[in-house]
């Protein structure tokens, strides 16, 4: 039981990593929404994060139950940090530095809504392993008690 007490934190430990790394890069991308130049040249490209199913490293009772089923327990891990390949936004604006010929100044293909709406996400989402790996220490507490 504790194996199975300890494994729900662990998820949801891994869990709250991978959405503090998503939160970091939106926050990244809502400070750079502006940026025309970077240091790989052109305008910042917004960033996201790719997870992955990962399995959580089980005590010696679930290795030996999870060897009869096929399967232990599951948590999240980022895998990489992709570049969002959709267009720069082009806007008209003749006196900025980095303007074409035409006065056209490409502009990083950052959306300030979707990116808030993606904060909120990742927000909403850590707090649920909060939750998660609140209810199973109270459970292991409980547990503790019942011992006594």
């Amino acid at each position: 039981m504790a194996d199975t007490l300890f494994n729900a934190m662990n998820i949801s430990a891994a869990g709250m990593s991978a959405q503090r790394s998503r939160l970091d890069i939106v926050a990244e991308n809502i400070a750079n929404a502006e940026s025309t130049r970077t240091e790989q040249g052109g305008p910042y490209r917004r960033r996201q994060v790719v997870f992955k199913s990962t399995e959580i490293k089980p005590g010696f009772d679930s290795v030996f139950q999870s060897s009869f089923e096929g399967k232990g327990p599951k948590g999240v891990k980022v895998t990489s940090i992709i570049d969002d390949q959709r267009p720069f936004r082009e806007v008209y604006n003749p006196g900025h530095p980095d303007a074409d010929a035409r006065g056209m100044v490409k502009m990083p293909n950052v959306n300030s809504v979707e990116e808030m709406v993606d904060m909120q996400s990742a927000a909403r989402s850590f707090e649920a392993n909060v939750t998660t790996m609140e209810a199973a220490k109270r459970m292991f507490q409980k547990s503790l008690e019942l011992l006594r």
